[in-house]
């Protein structure tokens, strides 16, 4: 993870940093085989900095987090699904645009 603005979320740490959150949170689930997950991974560095101080941008490795990956369904990656006040609020599968990404960050966090 090339930005310092991207967390790392685990299985550990889920419950306080995404669903404990007062701020909307992108989560990218993902794995390090996974050639459209690291496709994607720009895109998540980008959004990470730009959406700095306004929302949380963070990953989670589906092979070393089995618990919340299983809780939230994760069944195909890369799938990014955006937290607000604890829920999710949004959902992505597969690779998915900036824009996209962006619009829907924008959208929850007025």
């Amino acid at each position: 993870m090339a930005s310092a603005n991207i967390a790392s979320f685990t299985d550990a740490n889920f419950q306080d940093e995404v669903i404990g959150s007062d701020v909307p949170v992108l989560v990218d689930f993902w794995a390090e085989w996974c050639q459209p997950c690291k496709m994607l991974g720009l895109t998540i560095e980008e959004l990470a900095d730009d959406f700095a101080g306004k929302a949380k941008v963070g990953k989670v490795d589906t092979d070393s987090n089995r618990e919340v990956s299983a809780k939230f369904g994760i069944r195909a990656i890369p799938t990014v699904i955006i937290f607000k006040n604890g829920e999710p609020a949004k959902q992505f599968v597969g690779l998915s645009q900036k824009a996209d990404l962006a619009a829907a960050l924008n959208e929850l966090s007025d």
